[in-house]
């Protein structure tokens, strides 16, 4: 069968040397419009990820789950394809090897993955949500009598930076820098200063949770069975935190938007509209917050559903594309978690639960608060910023009533604790426990609808 490679786009197609490139404002502001072109060329089509960064993006449903459940056929490590890159290739510090459980497989994989995993499933859902809920209120308190606020930057960004360094036990001067180095990295500005800037910080946690364990996911990685080395260490930790960070405040961003400006979530209860949790599978579906990532190095060159994948080059997912394949013919988003914004195989993310349970607190706790709140912009007015990998936002300007909320108690972080005990060895099964939530903050405003499907969804 014709490579993709071999086909040509189609008159007025914005490509480079037959590659439609995945950067630059356009892309950003419709990158709707560049997958659509790439289906033209079949299930997989050749991009460009920055300028001369050569790829093959899987736009296919179907075709996703073919490569991301064949590890043998799609393995993930970089270092053979990166060993012809400059230094300061932009896309590099995203992409380049790094001995975390995403750049590898088999044995290995598995290892690495266990130690996050086992991790993970140590911080109570109870206690977090409580958190994630008071941080909320804390913020919101913050711009409650202004009128007026940016929930990208005041909101979202803040309590994904506040609830990370609380699950790390991390001090805020060093969860600033952490965040600045990622979020540079995700940007494609100055990204060996970035990349070095987060290297550095996350060397200083890891040092630091060497001297003072205490109950959080360094320490508790630290404890586990699999025995990480601090290089080991620091690079599982910073591949969580680029998907509890950037992402997450993505996410709720993203979900924030769509229920300010879509007529199915902010009309009133008796025209149905859908709660939060619904609404945060149509952003999962068609604005998931990684938009193209996942990548895997064909071992020899290879032909694959028509596409010809030469070897050691990246095969990138396209998550957005995949879920919004018009071959899925699927009307109803709402209840139907099929998509693929989480992945899929054995490289599914693991914090997936925890990254939903952080943006539905954030959301509801947001609409509880300013029950009025709407956007300040027409929503074909919010600009999205460059990069091939997210679906992110610039900036989220709303209006609402001035409200006078009191700044509720917030947890410091890294004092507080997940669990009842401290950490116990890895053969010792963690202890259900939960913490009595404290009252939320009155509002002076009447309450929206969505406050009592929320708590009808939570059964509460």
């Amino acid at each position: 069968m014709t490579s993709p490679a071999g086909r040509q786009p189609s008159p007025g197609c914005p490509a480079h040397n037959g590659r439609m490139p995945l950067y630059g404002p356009e892309f950003a502001a419709d990158p709707a419009r560049t997958y659509e072109e790439l289906r033209r060329q079949g299930p997989i089509a050749p991009v460009e990820l920055a300028e001369g960064v050569p790829a093959s993006l899987v736009v296919g449903y179907g075709a996703v789950l073919e490569v991301m459940r064949n590890p043998s056929t799609f393995p993930r490590d970089p270092r053979r394809w990166q060993q012809g890159l400059a230094p300061d290739c932009p896309v590099l510090p995203m992409m380049m090897y790094r001995p975390n459980c995403l750049f590898t497989d088999g044995a290995v994989h598995a290892r690495l993955r266990g130690a996050v995993t086992d991790s993970l499933a140590r911080v109570d859902p109870n206690m977090l949500r409580g958190y994630v809920e008071r941080t909320a209120e804390t913020l919101i308190a913050e711009f409650a009598a202004t009128g007026s606020a940016d929930l990208l930057n005041d909101y979202a960004m803040s309590l994904s930076l506040r609830v990370f360094n609380h699950l790390y036990g991390c001090p805020p001067a060093i969860g600033d820098g952490l965040v600045s180095g990622m979020r540079g990295i995700f940007d494609m500005i100055d990204p060996e200063q970035a990349n070095a800037e987060l290297t550095r910080c996350m060397a200083e946690l890891i040092a630091l949770k060497r001297r003072q364990p205490g109950p959080d996911v360094p320490s508790w990685m630290m404890a586990h069975r699999a025995r990480l080395t601090d290089e080991e260490m620091l690079h599982q930790l910073v591949l969580l935190m680029g998907a509890g960070t950037e992402p997450e405040q993505n996410l709720i961003a993203n979900g924030v938007r769509l229920l300010l400006s879509d007529d199915r979530f902010a009309g009133d209860l008796s025209g149905g509209s859908l709660p939060v949790e619904e609404a945060l599978d149509e952003v999962l579906w068609t604005d998931p917050p990684m938009a193209n990532y996942s990548a895997s190095y064909p071992q020899s060159d290879l032909d694959f559903l028509g596409a010809r994948l030469p070897a050691a080059q990246p095969v990138v997912i396209s998550f957005a594309a995949a879920n919004t394949d018009p071959a899925l013919v699927a009307e109803q988003r709402s209840g139907n978690r099929a998509h693929l914004a989480w992945g899929a195989g054995v490289h599914t993310c693991p914090a997936q639960q925890h990254a939903r349970l952080i943006a539905s607190a954030a959301i509801e706790t947001l609409l509880d608060g300013l029950p009025d709140v709407q956007l300040a912009v027409p929503v074909d007015e919010l600009v999205w910023r460059p990069g091939p990998f997210h679906r992110a936002l610039t900036a989220l300007p709303v209006r609402f009533t001035p409200v006078a909320v009191p700044v509720p108690f917030a947890d410091t972080p890294g004092e507080s604790r997940w669990t009842a005990q401290t950490a116990p060895s890895s053969s010792t099964p963690p202890a259900a426990t939960s913490r009595p939530k404290p009252p939320s903050s009155a509002s002076s405003a009447p309450r929206r609808w969505w406050n009592s499907l929320v708590r009808w969804w939570h059964g509460r």
